[in-house]
């Protein structure tokens, strides 16, 4: 599910699976979305380790993943799935799939009219688009959190944020733009439970925050973040959450 473009996001196939499957699992409403049927081609666009392609597959799809992970792409090989380290910006697959499927991957590529005109390419005329990201407001207390921390010790926080959270109307736009029929395009607020609290979320998604801080700090870092966002985002069974705001979508190349 995640193509990472950064050089300062790394990911452990390990921790990914205990501090993050809650993101394929709450992904499977975008797997009814696609409407997948058997004998179709598929393309997961950051397909992550495999678990929403590896359901594809079950459900009788040819499917090849992409990811520009190296360490994830492992993980979803051992999946027995197709599987290739690419860059979401240059898709490099070929034409004629019959759909190109993409969950909590998008916000990670940072030049989205160049992924659209890539996944444009890979789909058949008919062919359809449809995924889910983070949306506008997505993770928004946490981010103003990381992007303070860093400002306070001189370091512009912004320009650490390695997310792209676009508006419905932003982002079916660029759609229109590259020529797709926009089926629909909305927010979902999805406040999600974290199995593995906030220290586990930080530790797999912050990476591009902390490595903009010296090592020596970033614990500090993330107790000044913990700290801040516990009003909000720590229930009072000790639950932590995160303020996930989704854009969800389907959109289709129009037939020849």
């Amino acid at each position: 599910m995640i193509d990472r473009t950064g050089p300062s996001q790394r990911w452990d196939a390990c921790g990914y699976a205990e501090n993050a499957r809650f993101v394929a699992d709450l992904g499977l409403p975008v797997v009814d979305l696609l409407a997948p049927r058997p004998g179709e081609r598929i393309l997961d666009l950051g397909c992550g380790d495999g678990a929403l392609t590896e359901k594809l597959a079950a459900a009788g799809c040819r499917v090849v993943g992409v990811d520009a992970s190296p360490e994830l792409t492992v993980a979803a090989r051992a999946r027995g799935i197709e599987v290739h380290l690419m860059d979401g910006h240059a898709l490099a697959v070929g034409g004629g799939f019959d759909a190109v499927f993409s969950n909590a991957a998008l916000h990670w590529m940072l030049r989205p009219d160049d992924v659209i005109a890539g996944v444009w390419n890979a789909l058949r005329p008919g062919g359809r688009f449809v995924g889910e990201f983070g949306g506008a407001g997505n993770v928004a207390r946490i981010v103003d959190a990381l992007e303070a921390a860093l400002d306070r010790r001189g370091i512009d926080g912004k320009a650490a944020n390695p997310w792209f959270f676009p508006t419905p109307a932003d982002y079916a736009a660029r759609l229109a733009a590259a020529g797709f029929q926009v089926r629909s395009c909305e927010l979902i607020e999805r406040p999600t439970p974290l199995p593995t609290g906030m220290a586990g979320w930080l530790a797999t998604f912050a990476g591009s925050f902390l490595a903009a801080v010296p090592e020596g700090e970033r614990s500090a870092v993330l107790n000044e973040v913990m700290a801040a966002i516990a009003p909000h985002l720590l229930k009072s069974d000790g639950t932590w959450y995160a303020d996930y705001v989704r854009l969800r979508f389907a959109a289709d190349r129009p037939g020849d």
